[in-house]
């Protein structure tokens, strides 16, 4: 009954205060992602462009689903895709 009293009085503090709580978490996030690709930067960085950088940096944080991967079934595939030699006139 007090609860709902003071949630009344004041509707917007409870999605305050879940968003105050949420923010720390992501925060976490982003520094562990920045981590991760500095160490990547770090250790490649003479010998990798951007795309590959950022390919490594994103296989790096997403570990676990990287780990997930059926690499079997890639390789299956990859003799029947089309392929992406172009003639440069």
């Amino acid at each position: 009954m007090y609860y709902k009293g003071l949630q009344e009085v004041y509707p917007y503090i409870n999605i305050v205060l879940r968003i105050f709580l949420y923010i720390p978490v992501t925060n976490c996030s982003a520094e562990r992602s920045f981590s991760v690709l500095r160490r990547v930067k770090n250790y490649l960085r003479s010998t990798m462009c951007d795309e590959r950088l950022n390919c490594s940096a994103v296989l790096t944080i997403e570990s676990e689903i990287a780990k997930r991967i059926n690499y079997d079934d890639i390789i299956d595939s990859f003799p029947d895709a089309q392929s992406r030699r172009k003639v440069i006139k």
